[in-house]
């Protein structure tokens, strides 16, 4: 408590990108339409799973919890910066701020868990299809998804407290859209290299980690679908997986750029629109129409509404 009295100010101020004089009602404009795009599509993602009888098995559910983070992560951040750039108030409260990090790096690492939990979820599909429904059951599944929020929400709660803990005694801009850990530590009077150092380790036991069993995960199924007899075969237990392949390739590749060395820079804040609003707005559209269950459920539910 003694290094947080010793901040002299009670508010940040998030610059996002104000630097960007001309265009701002442009850049209103287009993140606010990407927003409600991300929200709509991963609503109706959510919709159709759970009117679609073909659709309720573990592979879709885990989708649909998907879905649901994407909304809870884009609504985290983006209201902020929608308010901050009509021009209203761009201060942010001190517990805000620090709130608003929490939530938004451990949604963050849940989505990467998640991610894993379902190449897992594939693996088990291809490699043992027989014994996929018994290992599979209900409580696993729950567990399956309880267990990535458990692990992420008390792995986030480290790097927050240690950066919550520098002194902050002055300037309280923060070059970027979002109260994040490496612009915080940037801004800090004190030595942030044990608040780095654990930034770097909930990184290695986050993204690095599941990104690794993601990549272990997909080279098993490889090596799976190559040995499976006829062309047909193959081609459908691989379109099993494509979508899921494209949402983790979005995903990983500009969180470990940004991540896996906390120095922050300009370019941050840039790569970071990536994952918190372009990623979440394409997925919906990756998961429907590059997934062949999800269209046939989707134009049976049509044809119900048209006959109807």
């Amino acid at each position: 408590m003694e290094e947080l009295n010793k901040t002299i100010f009670k508010e940040f101020i998030l610059v996002g990108f104000s630097d960007l004089h001309q265009y701002q009602i442009l850049l209103l404009i287009v993140l606010l339409l990407m927003y409600i795009t991300s929200v709509i599509g991963n609503f109706a993602v959510i919709a159709l799973v759970k009117a679609g009888p073909s659709l309720h098995c573990p592979m879709y559910y885990f989708i649909c919890v998907y879905a649901a983070l994407e909304i809870s992560f884009v609504s985290v951040t983006i209201p902020k910066l929608l308010a901050n750039l009509t021009g209203s108030s761009k201060k942010i409260s001190f517990i805000g701020c620090f709130l608003q990090l929490y939530i938004f790096n451990a949604l963050g690492i849940t989505e990467c868990y998640l991610l894993a939990v379902m190449a897992f979820d594939r693996n088990l599909a291809i490699h043992y299809p027989l014994r996929y429904s018994s290992i599979m059951n209900h409580l696993f599944v729950i567990l399956s998804v309880v267990l990535p929020f458990a692990i992420s929400f008390i792995i986030t709660l480290f790097p927050t407290i240690f950066t919550a803990y520098l002194k902050f005694c002055g300037p309280n801009e923060i070059n970027h859209f979002i109260c994040d850990l490496a612009p915080l530590q940037n801004l800090a009077c004190s030595n942030p290299f044990i608040s780095k150092v654990a930034t770097s380790m909930a990184t290695i036991f986050s993204s690095l980690t599941s990104f690794i069993l993601i990549i272990g995960f997909y080279t098993h199924i490889i090596i799976t679908i190559i040995k499976i007899k006829g062309m047909e075969s193959k081609h459908k237990a691989f379109s099993t997986c494509s979508s899921h392949i494209i949402v983790v390739c979005l995903f990983y590749i500009t969180v470990i750029i940004v991540y896996i060395n906390p120095q922050g820079s300009q370019y941050d804040k840039f790569l970071a629109l990536m994952y918190t609003v372009i990623v979440p707005m394409l997925n919906p559209f990756i998961y429907t129409l590059r997934n062949k269950d999800v269209k046939e459920a989707l134009y049976k539910i049509m044809l119900l509404k048209l006959k109807d």
